[in-house]
């Protein structure tokens, strides 16, 4: 059963270090006396109970945004890039576009990035995706906008600091909406260099 707690003083690690950035104070992961005072502060700021933990509403309340949970069983959080030159703003109506003319029957990913880091929605999450072959009924897509070099053909991690911070709140976000999942690349399931940098190295924690 899903913890409603986040972190709270004591706790380390990827959590914490989001935390710590949003509430613009020194990143070092560690969950100290500083940090609760930080988070305390905040949640007296938007009338939230200021006990220095970090529940499911002040959660939400640091990310601005709501997730919406599957009805499905998740099992796998699959991170993918939309193989796009590095510097070119892709809408999720232009995935949905390409996706569509290509004969499904909606854009094939749950979530997208853009290269600002904001999360956008694609595909309802109770619908399954159209994003890693025999993977699709258990899973949630995660696609960040870029992929490619300059050249457009060349596969590079153009994740913008933003992407990279978007990602990782969204990836948290998953993980405690659905405590049973794991997070991969498309890259570990079909012979391709998508995401574009190896996911396991960078989320070891989650």
């Amino acid at each position: 059963m899903n913890n409603p707690i986040i972190c709270q003083i004591g706790d380390r690690g990827a959590k914490v270090r989001v935390i710590q950035r949003l509430l613009h104070v020194q990143v070092d992961g560690r969950f100290g006396l500083l940090t609760e005072e930080a988070v305390k502060d905040f949640q007296a700021a938007h009338c939230l109970t200021a006990d220095g933990i970090v529940g499911t509403k002040t959660w939400q309340k640091l990310l601005g945004y709501v997730l919406r949970p599957s009805t499905r069983r998740i099992t796998e959080i699959i991170v993918h890039c939309t193989a796009t030159r590095a510097g070119i703003d892709v809408s999720v109506e232009d995935i949905r576009r390409w996706h569509i003319a290509q004969g499904w029957s909606d854009i094939g990913y749950h979530y997208v990035i853009y290269r600002d880091g904001s999360v956008h929605e694609g595909r309802n999450v109770n619908i399954a995706g159209a994003h890693c072959y025999g993977h699709n009924t258990n899973s949630i897509g995660v696609c960040y906008v870029g992929g490619l070099a300059r050249d457009g053909k060349t596969p590079a991690d153009t994740r913008t600091k933003a992407q990279c911070e978007g990602l990782e709140k969204l990836l948290i976000e998953l993980r405690r909406l659905y405590p049973d999942a794991k997070i991969y690349g498309h890259r570990d399931f079909a012979n391709k260099a998508c995401p574009c940098f190896d996911v396991h190295k960078c989320y070891p924690e989650l």
